[in-house]
């Protein structure tokens, strides 16, 4: 698939009934205003490895016993 995603997303829209572009246009621009929030990975880059290999070890057991475990009397 060497063709430009501008160009791929154009030719999916020809297929497309009316309705459906409008929406693809919509969801288009609300994504154009959607501001990124959060920190930008680079600036986090300093913790790494700043957590121990026994605790990281410690929290890799608690999830695998924590987790994917269904609670039968939930419902």
């Amino acid at each position: 698939m060497d063709m430009p995603i501008v160009e791929a997303v154009i030719e999916q829209l020809r297929g497309m009934p009316q309705h459906l572009q409008w929406q693809v246009l919509e969801f288009a621009r609300a994504l154009a205003k959607e501001q990124v929030r959060g920190t930008p990975g680079q600036q986090l880059l300093h913790f790494a490895g700043s957590i121990p290999a026994d605790d990281l070890q410690w929290m890799g057991k608690a999830i695998e016993e924590g987790c994917e475990q269904p609670n039968l009397d939930e419902w």
